[in-house]
């Protein structure tokens, strides 16, 4: 019977592996926000003389999005890959940013909220820029709404994980 407690034990810690292609598959969307990045920078630039400001300063936000976007790829694959595949050695990686390699759970949770938080926010900034060219202040409302609830779940959260923490409970 502890043979087979045993195997299953191996069985559900390589299991683990069985996120690695989900992993793999997050790092080649970044080639395709890289291509999209580039195909909307290149016309931005052809566009540039018939551009109004807001018009750029719109299209310019929307760059901004997509870097935000591969910003927030690249933690979830870092911390996946650290929380449930393999350890990665601060000291045999000393030039790698610490925010890369020693990512909980709490601080993933709120490194996302906090990257969907300002992806909202500069979507809802570029709809703000266009409101000359839509008077739906419905959809203005919503378009500030959004952010603010993300704001108000990471508020939320860092709250109850500060308050989880072994350090701030009564002994």
């Amino acid at each position: 019977m502890r043979q087979i407690e045993r195997g299953f034990h191996a069985v559900i810690f390589f299991s683990r592996w069985l996120i690695a292609p989900f992993l793999v598959g997050l790092l080649c969307s970044l080639v395709l926000l890289i291509y999209r990045f580039f195909a909307d920078f290149y016309e931005i630039a052809i566009a540039l003389p018939h551009l109004s400001w807001h018009d750029l300063v719109v299209d310019v936000l929307n760059l901004v999005d997509v870097s935000l976007t591969a910003n927030l790829v690249l933690i979830v694959v870092f911390s996946g890959f650290e929380n449930f595949i393999s350890k990665i050695e601060r000291d045999e990686n000393s030039g790698w940013p610490e925010g890369l390699t020693e990512i909980d759970f709490g601080a993933l949770k709120q490194k996302l909220l906090g990257s969907i938080a300002v992806i909202a926010a500069v979507d809802a900034l570029a709809w703000y820029l266009d409101l000359e060219k839509t008077t739906d202040t419905a959809k203005l409302g919503w378009a500030i709404a959004f952010p603010l609830m993300f704001v108000v779940s990471l508020l939320l959260l860092a709250v109850a994980d500060w308050l989880a923490r072994p350090s701030n409970k009564a002994e």
